[in-house]
């Protein structure tokens, strides 16, 4: 399956959070209720995305041929590859050339997309066409496209994430299914583990924050924390769920050989989007990944069949097993466009129509972005990636909430698993609270 939507993300993703602070003084623009454009009449608008590779271009293509179709009067002008610092730039000084709709990889940056209004709320939109999001889209995905109330973007299809696991190593093992809680996937791991000398001949599971997807915010999601109180404070220090998954984390860590001799095999490994991943030769038993992995494991012909499950979750919320963590792509329209309503119908065609969001999910091979997509029959999918299908239906599943500065808070959450997981920080209760502090500093700054 095409994978440069997560290859993105993932990689600039907190390189983003800073190229962002150009939009604390973006031009405001008209507001959504305000826009005066006839979307009856003639009007081409420009659509700025960042898909590059050909399927992608080509699904983005076909995409728009489809709206363009059922609304013969707008012309869309598709400019594509397009890094958020460009979108970002443009954005900032409007003009002819800018976009009027445009779509970024990076869900943690919404906060600042609304909060800096360089996006428009689409709220008053929604309200007049009738289209009420709450129903629409994924519990998850609803929260993540807004901020403060402000909706001031939506969701463009989806990630998931999931358990990758190595059936053949299970069945060598004597385990019969994946593991459903964290105490089982603890044994799983250790059972799977086969050491050789000073190294590892098959790691069940690679623990450390470093590795290949297992950051702080993919691990938590299992837990369903809550980053932020009602006052816009951090909760890092007082929600239990934090705790638990750093003392979680930590124990893999030491249980399945020490952070040392864990680093010193992970620099041995291939990299996560190379066929030479470690899950795809076998060197890694379980893997914490999304719904593109699948196509990237099948492609690097493994010598193994390859299984997918939800991850597991904590002892207590076993009736909550099937949930995850949720991202993906989000669009909006920019204040400077002067084509709002026009804009607006290309989003809610992109967003709401079923046919629409399948046939992009389809040649995108992400997760769709509404309820209705996710049970549509002419969905086109590998049996096990439904997995991931039924984990962004899961109203247990959870995102990270937008804020006002991006995913700032995240890097100082995720330096911090870094600082914990290596031993440079024993105190874990004290740590929370000195990374709580710096969070709700770092936010108030941004204010």
């Amino acid at each position: 399956m095409p994978t440069a939507v997560p290859k993105t993300a993932r990689k600039a993703a907190f390189a983003l959070t800073a190229s962002l602070a150009l939009l604390a003084t973006a031009c405001t623009g008209q507001s959504g209720s305000g826009a005066t454009d006839d979307a009856s009449k003639e009007t081409t608008i420009n659509f700025w995305h960042a898909w590059s590779a050909p399927n992608e271009v080509k699904a983005v293509k076909s995409l728009v041929a489809g709206f363009e179709k059922a609304h013969p009067n707008i012309h869309v002008n598709v400019v594509g590859n397009m890094t958020d610092d460009k979108i970002n730039q443009a954005l900032r000084a409007g003009g002819d050339r800018a976009p009027d709709v445009i779509s970024s990889f990076t869900t943690n940056n919404v906060g600042k997309f609304c909060s800096s209004g360089a996006l428009i709320d689409l709220n008053p939109f929604f309200e007049k066409a009738g289209i009420d999001p709450e129903t629409t889209f994924p519990k998850a995905m609803n929260e993540y496209t807004r901020f403060e109330g402000d909706r001031c973007t939506a969701p463009l299809l989806g990630d998931a994430y999931g358990l990758y696991y190595n059936k053949t190593a299970f069945r060598k093992a004597g385990i019969s299914a994946p593991p459903k809680t964290w105490s089982e996937f603890e044994a799983d791991a250790r059972k799977l583990t086969v050491t050789r000398g000073d190294g590892y001949e098959q790691l069940g599971f690679m623990p450390d924050y470093h590795g290949w997807e297992s950051t702080t915010e993919h691990y938590f999601a299992q837990f369903s924390p809550v980053y932020f109180g009602k006052d816009g404070k951090s909760r890092l220090a007082e929600d239990p769920a934090f705790e638990k998954g750093f003392t979680l984390q930590k124990r893999l860590v030491d249980e399945l050989g020490g952070f040392q001799k864990l680093e010193r095999f992970r620099a041995t490994l291939g990299d996560e989007w190379g066929p030479r991943h470690p899950f795809h030769t076998g060197q890694v038993a379980m893997q914490l990944d999304g719904e593109w992995r699948l196509g990237m494991a099948e492609e690097a012909k493994p010598k193994f069949e390859i299984g997918v499950a939800p991850l597991p979750v904590p002892d207590d919320q076993a009736d909550q097993y099937g949930k995850g963590y949720i991202t993906g792509t989000v669009t909006g329209i920019a204040a400077t466009s002067h084509k709002q309503n026009a804009a607006w119908e290309l989003v809610k065609y992109m967003t709401t129509d079923t046919d629409a969001v399948v046939g992009f999910a389809n040649g995108i091979h992400n997760v769709p972005s509404t309820l209705a997509a996710l049970k549509s029959p002419k969905l086109k999918y590998d049996p096990r990636f439904k997995t991931f299908l039924d984990i962004a239906a899961d109203p247990h599943s959870t995102t990270t909430p937008a804020s006002v500065n991006g995913g700032v808070y995240l890097v100082t959450i995720q330096q911090f698993g870094y600082d914990y997981e290596s031993g440079k920080v024993t105190d874990l209760k004290a740590g929370l609270r000195k990374t709580a502090a710096q969070i709700d500093t770092d936010i108030a700054q941004a204010k």
